[in-house]
C-alpha cells in the first residue's frame, strides 16, 4: 500500500478534514492524496464537506453491525481495496479495535487538543482550564490500543490566558491544529516520519 494514499476518519463538523483538503489543494501534503472519508455518522456535516470536495465517502452506522469488529472489518476491506497507506483520525469519536489496528499498525495517526500525556481522553480543553495550567497545546500521535497513549509525532504549545473560556481557548487550539496536522500528514506521505519504539523521528525535507 502506498503511504501517500490517505483515508480520513471523522464523526462531526470536519474542520480538520477541511484544513487537510485545503492543504492538499495548495500542494502541501507531501504528495499525499486524500482518497476517502470514513464516517460512523452518515448525517454529520463532514460528509457534506467531502461531497463538496469531490472526495469519496464510506458512511456506515455501527449499530447496523453485530459487533465493532464486523463494522471495522467492512472498513478494512474498503481501505485495502483502495490501497490506503495512512489513516488520519480527525474527530473520529470511536475507540479502534485490533481489527483495524493490526493491519495498519504505525499507519494510524490522531490529533488531540493537549500536550499529551497531560489531559488525555474527553474534554481536554476543559480539563486544562479546570487544572489551572498556564500552557496547553496540540499533539499529533500514532494510535495504539489505549486512549491517546500512542507515540508522539509532534507537539505545539498554546498559552492559556487568565480570562480564557472553553470557547476562546478552543479557538486558538483549533487554529494550531489546522496548521500542524497538515504538516505532519505531509511529512508522513513524503516518507519523512520513522517510528522507532516509542520514539518518532521526523526527517527534514
Amino acid at each position: 500500500m502506498l503511504q501517500s494514499r490517505i483515508a480520513v476518519f471523522a464523526s462531526g463538523q470536519g474542520s480538520n478534514f477541511a484544513a487537510l483538503i485545503d492543504a492538499q489543494r495548495r500542494g502541501q501534503l507531501g504528495g499525499g492524496n486524500i482518497e476517502l472519508l470514513v464516517s460512523d455518522k452518515p448525517e454529520a456535516p463532514v460528509a457534506q464537506r467531502a461531497e463538496e470536495a469531490g472526495i469519496s465517502t464510506l458512511l456506515l452506522r455501527p449499530k447496523d453491525f453485530a459487533s465493532r469488529e464486523l463494522y471495522e472489518a467492512e472498513i478494512v476491506a474498503e481501505l485495502q481495496r483502495r490501497e490506503i497507506g495512512l489513516i488520519v483520525l480527525a474527530g473520529y469519536m470511536r475507540l479502534i479495535t485490533p481489527v483495524l489496528l493490526t493491519p495498519y499498525a504505525g499507519r494510524i495517526i490522531n490529533i488531540h487538543p493537549s500536550l499529551l500525556p497531560a489531559f488525555a481522553g474527553k474534554d481536554a480543553i476543559g480539563q486544562a482550564l479546570n487544572y489551572g495550567v498556564k500552557l496547553t497545546g496540540v499533539t499529533v500521535h500514532f494510535v495504539d490500543g489505549g486512549m491517546d497513549t500512542g507515540p508522539v509525532i509532534a507537539q505545539r504549545s498554546v498559552v492559556v490566558k487568565d480570562d480564557d473560556s472553553p470557547d476562546s481557548l478552543a479557538e486558538r487550539i483549533h487554529k494550531v491544529e489546522y496548521e500542524l496536522y497538515p504538516e505532519v500528514v505531509g511529512a508522513f506521505a513524503a516518507g519523512r516520519i520513522v517510528l522507532d519504539g516509542r520514539k518518532t523521528l521526523v526527517h527534514e525535507k
